[in-house]
């Protein structure tokens, strides 16, 4: 999939400011659900949904930070 950088910024910033907390909306919903772990266990799971949450955008937010590559000085 080729994305331009314009589209790729404005899909990424989407992500960050309403999918996130989304995201982190529904993880706390789903693991309320069970009965409380221990704390290091608790925090392993958070730091894991952490993580997985970005992997399927990988290819979206790589390169976001650079300058436009098609923008001509």
């Amino acid at each position: 999939m080729n994305i331009n950088y314009r589209n790729k910024r404005r899909i990424s910033l989407f992500l960050l400011l309403v999918g996130l907390p989304l995201y982190v909306i529904l993880a706390i919903n789903i693991i309320a659900f069970f009965e409380r772990p221990s704390i290091l266990f608790e925090f392993v799971i958070y730091l894991s949904l952490g993580v997985i949450w970005a992997l399927p955008f990988k290819f979206i937010f790589k390169g976001v930070g650079q300058a436009d590559p098609e923008q001509t000085d």
